[in-house]
């Protein structure tokens, strides 16, 4: 059975994205993707960045399968076999990166994830590396569209832990990990990608903002 899996939302925004990263990611390096989900992005993104290492990541032994599948499948020399890291874990099987990558992993996990995400990342991440995030977001407590209130329902009744998170309050944990105000890009079909990059210094004590 071909352990591949199939994300229809990957070949709506892949190359909205790749657009983007060729601005924000740097020409070579290691290049950490958290919550990789079924392997599409990282196998589309390493398939028209040969010059970057992308590591590829999930907590799901069966999306670990699927991005491996896809890996072979294109015979991406630039992909590493994925690594079992979840985002909420106080450690992570990774010393360092030189850019960070997170797509709709905020919004459909728990709101603890976000803060680990913003926590392990700052441990990898030198200062001035870019952590980007993409997905949908409230701005201002409200939604930007008709389309994300019912995404949130539809999300909260997956899962009362998940759900479209506050813009701010993102940024309030980012800010408390020790990352600087993030660049805003509107994407389409209302979703939003926010460059973070670390800063200097972490800050001792890390704040816990609301995520709702």
């Amino acid at each position: 059975m071909d352990p591949r899996q199939t994300a229809p939302a990957v070949a709506r925004n892949r190359d909205a994205l790749l657009v983007l990263l060729r601005y924000v990611l740097p020409r070579e390096g290691r290049v950490l993707e958290i919550a990789s989900g079924t392997g599409e992005h990282v196998v589309h993104f390493a398939r028209n960045l040969p010059g970057v290492s992308f590591q590829p990541s999930d907590p799901d032994a069966a999306a670990r399968a699927s991005i491996a599948a896809w890996t072979a499948a294109e015979r991406l020399a630039n992909v590493a076999a994925p690594l079992a890291l979840d985002a909420a874990a106080p450690d992570w099987p990774i010393a360092r990166a030189d850019a960070a990558l997170c797509i709709n992993m905020v919004h459909i996990s728990p709101w603890r994830a976000t803060l680990g995400l913003f926590a392990g990342a700052r441990k990898i991440l030198s200062v001035g590396a870019p952590l980007f995030l993409y997905g949908a977001y409230k701005r201002g407590g409200a939604h930007t569209a008709p389309s994300n209130v019912a995404f949130d329902e539809w999300l909260r009744a997956k899962n009362p832990e998940f759900g479209v998170r506050d813009l701010e309050s993102v940024v309030a944990a980012a800010a408390a990990n020790g990352f600087g105000p993030p660049e805003i890009f509107e994407m389409p079909a209302n979703n939003l990608s926010l460059v973070f990059r670390a800063s200097s210094p972490v800050p001792t004590t890390a704040a816990s903002p609301a995520g709702r």
